[in-house]
């Protein structure tokens, strides 16, 4: 079983992220680094993405936002929100495609939280995991070479009404919550255990 580098960091700048995102994945194509997984948080800020931009769709005046090259529309970041980026070369049989990484993705997040006791599943209104009919994770990569930017999110404590008065990725504002919200309590800490306890069973590293 290949072995993943697992970098647990603190709180970073979202163009700090962008940056060191880009050098890990030209050096994962390199082979200069193992599949590495970072897990992170942002100061508050809302990405752009192309539907976004395209459609005209912009974050209130008092959201901090940013443009990014990955899929989707608008993305809020900020306290009590896991990000994790996989810099990972995907190449097992079962990832054959981007819709295959994708509900790859979303199993591990649904696996780890069932292991927090939580049931979280897709929904056709968008991909990601739900729970309690509310979005609480997003899924969007960017790839070179079948290896993977960007990533995904939790939503495990944000600011209350933060994310909620967002209409982010092409849903209705209070579509998207966390799980503090749900009456789910538990820290960055926990979650970040869960999320590595199932990396073997799912993503077979």
């Amino acid at each position: 079983m290949q072995s993943v580098d697992i970098r647990i960091l603190g709180i970073v700048e979202y163009t700090d992220a962008l940056e060191l995102m880009s050098a890990l994945q030209q050096q994962r194509i390199n082979g200069e680094i193992p599949d590495t997984i970072l897990f992170l948080e942002h100061p508050e800020i809302v990405t752009i993405g192309p539907r976004a931009r395209n459609d005209g769709i912009a974050p209130p005046p008092d959201y901090r936002s940013h443009p990014v090259d990955r899929g989707g529309g608008l993305t809020w970041h900020g306290p009590g929100q896991l990000v994790v980026y996989p810099i990972i070369h995907w190449n097992k049989g079962d990832e054959k495609s981007v819709a295959d990484i994708i509900s790859k993705i979303e199993s591990w997040v649904i696996a780890s939280l069932e292991d927090l006791g939580i049931k979280g599943y897709r929904d056709e209104r968008m991909q990601g995991v739900w729970v309690n009919d509310k979005k609480i994770c997003s899924v969007g990569l960017s790839f070179l070479r079948w290896v993977s930017r960007h990533g995904f999110t939790i939503n495990y404590d944000t600011p209350p009404g933060r994310v909620e008065n967002l209409a982010g990725c092409g849903l209705q504002e209070s579509t998207t919550t966390s799980l503090r919200q749900l009456n789910f309590n538990f820290d960055r800490g926990r979650l970040e255990q869960s999320l590595i306890k199932t990396i073997p069973n799912i993503l077979d590293r």
